[in-house]
């Protein structure tokens, strides 16, 4: 399933979220972090996983995604990787890859199954050419590029690449999810169900028929969830 999360940040805060970074003393090359399928075709700047900034503005995206319905209904996430943050200018992209199937979160030690991948634009589309999220799915390639402060959301086994950028810089920040169901289809279920769900609920349908489907949708998480 691959899903826009809108409103993650305001446009106001994904802004200020990008005056500060643009700033930053942090950005190191970003093959740093790559795996070795991802090294020779990652070409763009990062922001050092260690510092200050990452840590502050990645807690700000974890808790306004936490707070956020459709991401949780959605992704049902168990643990988020801390998010990251990518910086693309002229010429800089990441050619076709998957990404990786566990992290492990620097200084703690902790793993996290990369089932969903993450990606939080900070920069407006109109600030820059190119910089497109190519993700190839069942349903063929999607291209994805999105307003400043929405997310998007798809399986971490998807093969994507970010085109190269040909005018203006492009800044987002990116992470993974581990979900408490591993499997991508049983989620869209549960998330498909999870919306009928609340349209019934908005329009006051049969109470004893909402009451067996929400007992339908717990019981199907209980069975499929891994904690």
């Amino acid at each position: 399933m691959i899903l826009s999360i809108p409103g993650v940040l305001s446009p106001d805060d994904a802004h200020a979220m990008r005056e500060r970074l643009d700033v930053s003393d942090a950005w190191v090359d970003g093959r740093a972090t790559a795996g070795y399928q991802g090294a020779p075709v990652k070409r763009n700047q990062q922001i050092a996983e260690s510092s200050a900034i990452a840590h502050e503005l990645g807690d700000m995206i974890v808790g306004s995604l936490e707070r956020h319905p459709l991401f949780i209904s959605a992704v049902l996430p168990n643990r988020v990787y801390p998010p990251l943050f990518n910086r693309y200018e002229d010429g800089m992209h990441f050619g076709s890859h998957v990404d990786g199937a566990i992290r492990i979160v620097p200084g703690h030690g902790a793993r996290v199954r990369t089932d969903v991948s993450i990606t939080v634009f900070l920069t407006p589309p109109e600030d820059y050419d190119g910089g497109e999220l190519v993700i190839e799915d069942t349903y063929g390639v999607q291209e994805v590029k999105l307003p400043a402060g929405h997310a998007i959301v798809y399986p971490a086994t998807s093969l994507h690449e970010v085109r190269p950028v040909t005018r203006g810089t492009r800044v987002a920040s990116f992470f993974w999810a581990q979900s408490l169901v591993r499997d991508d289809t049983q989620r869209s279920l549960l998330f498909d169900m999870d919306n009928a769900i609340q349209r019934l609920n908005a329009q006051n349908a049969d109470d004893a028929a909402r009451r067996t489907l929400v007992g339908c949708y717990h019981n199907l998480l209980r069975l499929w969830s891994e904690t």
